[in-house]
């Protein structure tokens, strides 16, 4: 829930109305009891105006802000709206999740709100009624629109910033980077592959998905102890990112000591392992650690496209893609296997492996760039860099994208010049394979 509101736009806005419609209300109080105590220094530098000063300058203070409000969301749906078309749909959460966003408009709105409630405790004297002119209330008034002033400048040089391509990818890459460092813990030097987990057998007890939609977390505390109490083994088959059905098999469940299962046991593990597993309307960086790579191979993707055309946008993706697969390649993949107090196989959540981030990051970018020896060359780079940071147990998915890329080059109708560029990037990956780096003396990648 805490990841779902922060990509919202309205939380933090809403709760800077509440308090400024708190504070209108408060603040005006605080001057009917302190307004023959306020100090004669203090005075100077408050407002001093009558009621009908007050009143035109909180409506004028209103007016403004409102419009500055409207203008602020429209240009922030106009940038969602590029990042969409040009880069990929999977952004926009980027920007809905913006805490300068959210803060600047939180700021005009609260602004709006606080004028509004203040303006209706200014007295003028007719009609009977006593005047009053709360100072303190207006001033604060005049000082969050100073506030709102700086707050729209620095907000346009904000958006100038967040719009440009190499903004996002760095926004993208971050994100991604944090996301791997806190679920996948460090692959032990002298580590191999990891062991092979247990599959279910024939008759094991199916569990069904709950509610459609994208698969975002798993409660891994809650499967291991339903998996505990009930006395089984359980295997979670999705991947977070996936796209679920209702009804179809998110897992499996089978009895830990063969014993089939009683009609309760089988009753509470389909329950508890569908409370366990939260859904949602898109992919999230929450649990899932290749979110980061789709992205980036949607820019990249969206970069070759014949309507944009723009081969370097998606050379400089590649690149972040190679620094987050570098990493990725140091870290525990593939299938997380959680253990009881007596070290028992009791969860198997199933992780894309190196083999599946490769496909997610190249895949794509060779089919869609095949015919710009540009993008050929920094996916040759990007292998020769992700089998230099990995262990030679990870080393066939490298190899095999090797093959792919030489078969996907020699179909394309290059220059000779171009074909031997590649070719030789090509064999300083596969020396890079076997431990050798090959100094180039220039960099022709880009």
């Amino acid at each position: 829930m805490r990841d779902t509101l922060r990509a919202q736009l309205w939380p933090l806005p809403t709760l800077g109305v509440v308090l400024a419609v708190a504070a209108g209300v408060g603040l005006p109080r605080l001057d009917a009891r302190i307004q023959h105590d306020i100090p004669f220094w203090l005075k100077d530098y408050l407002f001093g105006g009558g009621a009908g000063a007050a009143r035109t300058v909180l409506e004028a203070i209103a007016g403004s802000l409102i419009s500055v409000t409207a203008l602020t969301f429209s240009l922030t749906v106009v940038t969602l709206q590029l990042a969409s078309s040009q880069f990929s749909p999977r952004l926009l959460r980027m920007f809905t999740a913006d805490r300068y966003v959210q803060t600047t408009l939180a700021l005009f709105l609260a602004t709006f709100a606080y004028t509004l409630t203040v303006l209706r405790t200014v007295r003028t004297g007719d009609d009977g009624q006593v005047m009053f002119v709360p100072q303190l209330s207006v001033t604060v008034a005049f000082l969050l629109t100073l506030a709102s002033v700086f707050g729209l400048v620095l907000f346009l040089s904000h958006l100038a910033r967040e719009i440009r391509v190499e903004t996002m990818m760095q926004s993208v890459h971050s994100a991604a980077d944090g996301t791997i460092h806190r679920l996948l813990s460090e692959r032990a030097p002298a580590a191999g592959g990891p062991g092979v987990p247990p599959e279910p057998p024939a008759d094991a007890l199916p569990l069904p998905v709950p509610k459609p939609g994208f698969l975002t977390a798993v409660d891994e505390e809650a499967l291991l102890e339903a998996a505990v109490e009930a006395g089984a083994v359980l295997l979670i088959d999705r991947r977070p990112g996936s796209s679920l059905i209702t009804g179809t098999p998110l897992g499996a469940a089978w009895p830990l000591t063969g014993e089939p299962f009683s009609h309760e046991t089988r009753t509470d593990l389909v329950r508890k392992a569908a409370e366990a597993v939260s859904t949602g309307t898109e992919r999230t960086e929450a649990q899932d650690v290749a979110f980061g790579l789709r992205q980036l191979t949607d820019i990249t993707a969206k970069a070759l496209s014949p309507g944009i055309n723009d081969p370097t946008t998606a050379v400089h993706a590649l690149s972040h893609s190679s620094a987050l697969l570098c990493e990725l390649a140091r870290r525990d993949l593939g299938p997380r296997v959680l253990h009881d107090d007596q070290h028992r196989v009791r969860v198997v959540l199933r992780r894309p492996d190196l083999a599946d981030l490769l496909d997610l990051a190249v895949a794509q970018p060779l089919r869609y760039g095949a015919a710009e020896p540009l993008v050929l060359n920094r996916v040759a780079m990007l292998l020769r860099e992700l089998a230099w940071n990995s262990a030679p147990d990870r080393h066939p998915p490298i190899a095999a994208a090797l093959g792919r890329l030489r078969s996907t080059a020699a179909a394309q109708d290059f220059h000779a010049t171009e074909h031997a560029r590649l070719d030789e990037l090509v064999q300083q990956a596969e020396e890079a394979l076997t431990g050798r780096w090959t100094y180039d003396r220039t960099d022709r990648t880009h």
